[in-house]
C-alpha cells in the first residue's frame, strides 16, 4: 500500500509552523463556526434536562403547545445537522493545518499527534467533570482515525488487528473487537483511497478496493441465503445478513465506477462513508416495520411477556455466564425455548435501560457534585471504546471537509458561489423534505415498540443530515457575500474564532444553571430552553468581540495552539502588532 508517511515534505530550508495570523484565516470557516455553536447549543441544552439514554428514544411523549412546536421545529431544522457540520468544519481544519505544513515545507504528524491528545484531554475532563454530552473526544478519536486512514502503513494495520482481537477475549473486554473493526475498516477505506493497484474479475478490471467489497458481499449472500433455510436461526439475522452483503456488493460496485479522477476522491468517500451506515438503518427500519414476522416469535414475545409478569423477578436474575462444561450435560433447547429465553432477555435489557435513566436524572437532578462525578466517570469508562465506532461516520464527514478547503472553495468562496448557492436552494430543501418525511414516519420510540417505524425514521433522518448542513454551510456562506443586510451574519465570525472556548462555556453554565449540584433548574421546558440559548449564545457573542478586540485567541485556543506547536504564542494583540513571536515551551540547552 502505498501511503502518504513515506513522502518527503522538508525540504534543506523550512519556514517554522504556527498558528494562523489574522489575515490569514478564512472568515467564512469562522461565519460557519459561530453558526454551527448556536445550532449545538440548541441541541446539547435539552440533554442538560433529559437522561441521556433517553436522547434516544426522540421526543418525549404527551408534550403540548409551545413545547411540543420547539421540540418539533428543533427536532426537524437542528437534531443531527450541527454535529455533522461542526465535523464537516472539523475536517476543513484538519486541511487547513495539513496545507499550511506542505506549504512550509514541516512534518505535520508530531504537531497534530499533539493537537489530537490535547483534545482528547479536553475532552475526556469536559465528560467527566462538566457535561456527559462531550463530543471532543469523539472528534479526537476519530482525528486519529482519519490519521491511519492517510498515512497509515497497511503492516502495522495488519499485524494490530490480531493483537486487538486477542485481546478482546480478556474477561470484560470485548469491546475491543469493536476497535479492531473499527481500525479494519479504516484500512479497507485507504485501499480505495491510496492503493492503485487493480484486478481483473470476469474480464472487469476493478480497484483491489472493490473487489474486497464485492468478494465479502458475495461471501455474505452465500451465506444469507443458506440462513434462509435453516429453521433454527433467528429471524432478525437472516434479515441482517442480507441487508447488509447487499448493501456491501452495492458499495463495491459504485465506489469501482466513481474511484476516479483522483482528485475528487475525499469528496466521493466522504459521500459514501457516512451514507452508507444510514442506508443499513433505513433498509433495517424498513424490514422491521413492514415484513411480517414469523409466527414463532410472535408466541415467543408472548409467552415471555407471560413469564415476566408472573415471575417478576426474572428481570432482576444476572445473566448466566456460559460454561461449556455444564452446557452439554443440561438438555437441548428447543427452538421456542430459545427463542423464549431471547425474549425475557430482551425485556431484561429494556428494563435496565430504564432504571439507569431514573438513576441518572436522579442524580443530576438532586445529586451533590462528587456522586455526579463518579456516575460520570464510570459512563466515560464504558463509553470510550464506542467511539471507534463512531469514528467510522464521522471521518466521512472529515473527509468531506477536507475535500472542501483542499479543492480551494472555502478559501476563495466568492469565486465559488454558485455551489454554495446550489447548496443552499437545492441540498438544503431536501434535507428538509426528508427531515420532514421522517419525522412524520416517527419522531418518538417507546421501548419495546418493535413496529412503530422509528428506526427508519432515524436512518431516514441521519441521511437528511447530510444536505441540510452542508445547505447551512451554503446559505452562510451566501449571506456573508451578499451585498444586503444579511452580509451582517459576520457577526459571528468571532464566536466561530473562539468555538472550543464558547463550546465547554455553554457547558458550563448549563451545568451550573440546570443540575442539582447547581442551581438545580433541572426540567426547563423546551420553549423555555430556546430562550435560555438565546439569551446565553448572545451574551457569548457579546463577549467574544469583547475579548478578541483585546487578545489574539480565545483562552482554550490559545492553550491548544501552544499544546500544538509546543510554543507560547503571544495573546494580547499588542504583542501580536509589536511583533512578539512564539516563545519554545522549552528552551533549547547548550
Amino acid at each position: 500500500m502505498n501511503t502518504l508517511a513515506e513522502t518527503n515534505l522538508e525540504p534543506p530550508t523550512v519556514e517554522p509552523l504556527a498558528p494562523l495570523r489574522a489575515d490569514e484565516r478564512i472568515q467564512a470557516l469562522d461565519v460557519v463556526r459561530g453558526f454551527a455553536l448556536l445550532g449545538i447549543f440548541l441541541m446539547n441544552v435539552e440533554w442538560f434536562n433529559r437522561a441521556s439514554g433517553e436522547m434516544a428514544l426522540g421526543l418525549p411523549i404527551g408534550l403540548t403547545g409551545a413545547n411540543w412546536w420547539a421540540s418539533r421545529l428543533i427536532y426537524v431544522f437542528v437534531q443531527g445537522k450541527f454535529w455533522t457540520m461542526f465535523s464537516l468544519l472539523f475536517g476543513m481544519g484538519f486541511a487547513v493545518m495539513l496545507s499550511r505544513a506542505e506549504q512550509a515545507g514541516r512534518n505535520f504528524i508530531k504537531p497534530y499527534l499533539r493537537r489530537i491528545a490535547a483534545l482528547a484531554v479536553f475532552g475526556a475532563a469536559h465528560y467527566v467533570l462538566i457535561w456527559s454530552g462531550d463530543i471532543l473526544y469523539s472528534y479526537a478519536v476519530t482525528a486519529a482515525a482519519l490519521l491511519i486512514l492517510l498515512y497509515g502503513n497497511w503492516k502495522y494495520v495488519v499485524g494490530a488487528l490480531p493483537i486487538l482481537v486477542g485481546l478482546g477475549f480478556i474477561p470484560k473486554a470485548n469491546a475491543i473487537w469493536g476497535v479492531a473493526v473499527a481500525l479494519a475498516y479504516m484500512g479497507l477505506l485507504a485501499l480505495y483511497l491510496r492503493h492503485e493497484k487493480r484486478i481483473t474479475l470476469f474480464g472487469r478490471s476493478l480497484p483491489v478496493f472493490s473487489f474486497v467489497l464485492m468478494l465479502l458481499g458475495g461471501l455474505g449472500a452465500l451465506v444469507a441465503t443458506v440462513l434462509w433455510f435453516l429453521p433454527k436461526v433467528p429471524f432478525e439475522a437472516k434479515i441482517s445478513v442480507s441487508i447488509l452483503s447487499t448493501a456491501i456488493l452495492l458499495m463495491g460496485s459504485l465506489w469501482a465506477a466513481f474511484r476516479d479522477p483522483e482528485d475528487q476522491r475525499f469528496r466521493r468517500l466522504g459521500l459514501a462513508v457516512y451514507l452508507f451506515p444510514c442506508l443499513i438503518m433505513t433498509s433495517f427500519g424498513v424490514a422491521q416495520r413492514f415484513m411480517p414476522i414469523p409466527p414463532g416469535v410472535v408466541q415467543a414475545r408472548a409467552e415471555a411477556q407471560a413469564q415476566v409478569q408472573a415471575q417478576p423477578q426474572l428481570l432482576s436474575q444476572p445473566v448466566a455466564k456460559p460454561d461449556p462444561a455444564k452446557d452439554a450435560k443440561k438438555p437441548t433447547k428447543t427452538e421456542t425455548e430459545g427463542r423464549v429465553e431471547s425474549e425475557i432477555e430482551r425485556l431484561r435489557q429494556r428494563q435496565e435501560f430504564l432504571q439507569e435513566n431514573q438513576t441518572e436524572a436522579r442524580i443530576l437532578s438532586k445529586g451533590r457534585y462528587a456522586e455526579v462525578v463518579k456516575f460520570r466517570a464510570r459512563k466515560f469508562v464504558e463509553h470510550m471504546p464506542n467511539e471507534a465506532g463512531f469514528a467510522t461516520i464521522v471521518v466521512g464527514m472529515f473527509l468531506l471537509g477536507a475535500w472542501f478547503v483542499r479543492s480551494g472553495i472555502m478559501a476563495h468562496a466568492r469565486e465559488h458561489l454558485p455551489l454554495f448557492r446550489k447548496l443552499a436552494f437545492i441540498a438544503l430543501p431536501v434535507g428538509l423534505a426528508m427531515a420532514l418525511a421522517s419525522a412524520g414516519i416517527a419522531a418518538s420510540h417507546v421501548p419495546g415498540a418493535y413496529r412503530d417505524g422509528f428506526q427508519m425514521a432515524n436512518g431516514l433522518m441521519m441521511a437528511a443530515c447530510l444536505p441540510m448542513s452542508l445547505g447551512y454551510v451554503g446559505l452562510m456562506v451566501v449571506l456573508l457575500h451578499s451585498d444586503s443586510i444579511f452580509s451582517k451574519v459576520s457577526l459571528l465570525a468571532p464566536v466561530g474564532r473562539m468555538a472550543l472556548t464558547n463550546y465547554l462555556m455553554q457547558s458550563l453554565i448549563s451545568a451550573i444553571y440546570f443540575f442539582g449540584h447547581g442551581l438545580g433548574r433541572w426540567g426547563m421546558g423546551r420553549a423555555w430552553q430556546v430562550g435560555y440559548v438565546v439569551l446565553v449564545f448572545s451574551l457569548q457573542v457579546a463577549f467574544s468581540h469583547w475579548w478578541l478586540g483585546r487578545f489574539r485567541y480565545g483562552p482554550m485556543e490559545w492553550l491548544w495552539r501552544a499544546i500544538t506547536y509546543w510554543q507560547i504564542p503571544p495573546m494580547r494583540l499588542e504583542q501580536a502588532e509589536a511583533g512578539g513571536g512564539m516563545r519554545p515551551l522549552q528552551e533549547p540547552t547548550a
